[in-house]
């Protein structure tokens, strides 16, 4: 069971969005993540699979989109 907390959809895009924006000033988008996930009090592992689903959901990188997923539980 999972007893982790929830985060509001607007919590994980500014939370993304802010990785996108400040990657360039570390050696790495991981520096990024873990620098970024202490400042709003989740871990990395969470806002890194965030960044990842929406590199996905942009093109960016490959794998099934959220609209797609979503469409698929129908």
């Amino acid at each position: 069971m999972k007893t982790g907390k929830r985060y509001s959809p607007e919590v994980r895009k500014r939370a993304v969005r802010m990785v996108f924006e400040h990657q360039h000033e570390q050696d790495s988008q991981w520096a990024t993540i873990e620098s970024i996930s202490a400042k709003i009090g989740c871990t990395a592992e969470t806002l890194r699979r965030w960044v990842r689903q929406s590199e996905i959901d942009q093109g960016r990188r490959g794998g099934i989109s959220t609209s797609l997923y979503c469409l698929e539980e129908m």
